[in-house]
């Protein structure tokens, strides 16, 4: 089952390529009783004939049997088992404890990936891979890292590469436009954003940009920060919890919201004003607030009109995380679910999660730049030049937490050209189609329910036959989902809102067809009807005393 799909000979040299030693080679010399160029003569490897790391033609040769492996790959992708079934460690005992002394062939790399690496994958791309949310690929988005890599430029500074800089500026403001974007997040309109990883970045950035310009109202030290407060839904990503750690937002001035099914998991606009009220009664600060649109567990929307107004009130910053369902407002049927972003002062989205743009990239947009730069600027000698003394282009540095930063616009650039805008919005409407297919399903079965009425292209439902109890119901989908994911047919991961486990269905996997979702609810029935048998009989047999709410 685990068996490379990929033919090995293909990958084999010319029989008249240069053979590489074996890594087997070794040599007795005391390093330390040798002087350099001792010690070098006595490697495997003269230093006189060593093996350029970076010959054009020697790129050339193993590039074509790389991206020929990638292609198969792809071809093959659906012959896999979604989900790894290697055990915890199974790698270390395949490979060698050290690494070689002398170079080897990419004929014995690749052999390698393919025999030890591929079956320890949990393959994101399969067209049945439902679990988290998508991280989708295009060709275009896999050319654009690879010219990403092969260019290799560090774009710090506008001089460091001009190019990185301002295609950055054009790219972000062609992708703000098609989001409908306030003209004040946009570079055209005197705001701008940066391309970073993750969210977890974006988060982080903006809540120290929140955090210092609060301080300076209130006063700095130990006793000012003491009185930040931030706030979220019970149904926010854990990185911004992780994010006001590090910037030192105790933990207990971390306001979590609860969410409830009559809200259908959105955060409450009413709830957050009483929080925000009882924290100013006791001599807090509000500081930020994290909205979110299109939460992990059920794809909710928080509704930004009424957030943002409660927001306005008390001067909190808000930050729109929109991840996952940000690119879905590209199409204008879609886009109302971003209403009320104009009194934002900051929204994101991760282009690598549906939007055909390979990992890592995170669109930021924030209305006040100098926000960021007044935190997170630095202005080193070593890093001086004129073009940024003089003021007249964008330094990257003072909008993120790192200083080296990848030429990530070039992908994106390519993905909007390569693909367009026409092409990007079917694409996503295709999965959104799809999830409603599924649903359609779901909801023709009465042993099954869905939770929350389905956003974008994830349905959340759950097995409820035979079950009196959440409390049952539970353990039944837990083991109904175990199952589902054993067969190696399928992946999909669960949620847990308002005490109700539910499985989730994310179409979004670039390779995604109308068959592979009727598939995957072939699977879920069929392992249903081994519940039916096996599983409810059991769980009856413990409701009473497991009981329910």
């Amino acid at each position: 089952q685990l068996q490379c799909i990929i033919t090995p000979s293909k990958y084999q040299s010319p029989s008249h390529a240069p053979k590489l030693k074996s890594s087997s080679s070794t040599f007795s010399a005391t390093p330390a009783a040798m002087t350099s160029h001792e010690f070098a003569d006595n490697e495997p490897e003269s230093p006189h004939n060593v093996v350029h790391p970076l010959n054009p033609e020697e790129f050339r040769r193993q590039g074509h049997m790389v991206i020929d492996f990638i292609a198969d790959y792809y071809n093959n992708i659906e012959h896999y088992p979604v989900l790894s079934q290697v055990k915890p460690g199974y790698l270390r005992h395949l490979l060698p404890r050290s690494a070689p002394l002398a170079a080897e062939p990419i004929e014995e790399i690749i052999k390698d990936i393919e025999t030890h690496i591929i079956p320890g994958i949990t393959h994101w791309q399969h067209p049945a891979h439902f679990a988290y949310f998508p991280c989708t690929a295009s060709t275009a988005g896999i050319l654009g890292e690879l010219l990403t890599a092969g260019l290799n430029v560090v774009g710090f500074s506008w001089v460091a590469s001009p190019a990185a800089t301002e295609l950055e500026a054009i790219v972000m403001d062609w992708l703000g436009e098609l989001l409908n974007l306030p003209k004040p997040f946009l570079f055209s309109g005197n705001g701008g954003g940066v391309i970073m990883g993750t969210t977890c970045e974006a988060l982080l950035a903006t809540l120290v940009a929140a955090r210092d310009r609060k301080l300076a109202e209130i006063g700095e030290g130990e006793i000012g920060i003491g009185k930040l407060v931030v706030y979220c839904s019970d149904q926010t990503h854990c990185a911004f919890a992780k994010a006001a750690k590090i910037v030192g937002i105790k933990q207990g001035n971390v306001r979590v919201v609860p969410a409830s099914k009559t809200t259908s998991f959105g955060l409450c606009p009413d709830e957050l004003y009483q929080a925000v009220r009882s924290d100013r009664e006791l001599g807090l600060v509000p500081m930020f607030l994290c909205a979110t649109v299109g939460t992990t567990p059920t794809a909710a929307v928080d509704p930004l009109q009424p957030l943002c107004r409660v927001a306005r009130e008390h001067d909190i910053w808000v930050h729109v995380d929109a991840a996952y369902a940000g690119a879905a407002c590209v199409c204008p049927e879609f886009r109302h679910v971003i209403d009320g972003v104009e009194g934002a002062d900051s929204f994101s989205l991760n282009a690598h999660k549906w939007f055909l743009t390979t990992l890592d990239c995170c669109c930021l947009w924030v209305k006040d730049p100098g926000a960021l730069r007044r935190s997170l600027s630095t202005n080193p000698e070593y890093l001086r030049n004129q073009a940024s003394d003089e003021g007249g282009v964008i330094t990257r540095t003072g909008r993120q937490v790192t200083l080296s930063r990848r030429f990530r616009s070039l992908k994106l650039w390519m993905v909007l050209r390569s693909n367009g805008v026409a092409n990007l919005r079917n694409f996503l409407r295709s999965h959104v189609r799809m999830a409603e297919d599924f649903e359609k399903l779901v909801a023709e079965d009465g042993r099954f329910e869905i939770v929350v009425p389905r956003r974008f292209s994830m349905v959340c439902f759950r097995m409820v036959a035979g079950a009196r109890h959440d409390g049952v119901a539970n353990l039944a989908n837990k083991k109904l989902l175990e199952s589902i994911n054993g067969s190696g047919r399928v992946f999909m991961t669960h949620a847990v809102a308002g005490g109700i486990y539910m499985l989730r269905l994310a179409v979004g996997a670039t390779l995604t067809e109308t068959r592979h979702v009727v598939e995957a609810w072939k699977v879920v029935r069929e392992q249903a009807d081994a519940m039916d048998v096996e599983g409810i009989v059991g769980l009856r047999a413990i409701e009473p005393m497991i009981g329910g709410p």
